[in-house]
């Protein structure tokens, strides 16, 4: 699927959907999920309609549907080139500053 072209309302639509299977696949009632999330059923059936809900909500339902780990692919560590770490010298950057115009 090529996520960079659909619409931030497609993309929640189609999360609520994947979010809706593997709950289906793991055997629990939207009202199971909520009560182990710690969320409300209304919460469950938020997001599996595809509406837009927070990610402190949706984080207790990726943690119960054990699917957290799949953030690392979202958001790997970005690490540091070995130019950059001799450069750094050990050091980490505490703030970036703006390159000089020429």
């Amino acid at each position: 699927m090529d996520w960079n072209s659909l619409s931030n309302a497609a993309i929640i639509r189609e999360i609520g959907k994947r979010l809706k299977e593997y709950r289906l696949k793991k055997l629990y009632t939207q009202q199971e999920l909520a009560e182990q999330a710690g969320i409300s059923i209304f919460s469950v059936a938020q997001i599996e309609r595809g509406k837009p809900v927070s990610v402190s909500i949706l984080l207790p339902v990726l943690r119960v549907l054990r699917l957290l780990d799949n953030l690392e692919l979202l958001l790997p560590e970005t690490g540091l080139s070995p130019v950059q770490l001799l450069q750094l010298k050990g050091r980490t950057p505490q703030r970036i500053r703006p390159k000089k115009a020429k």
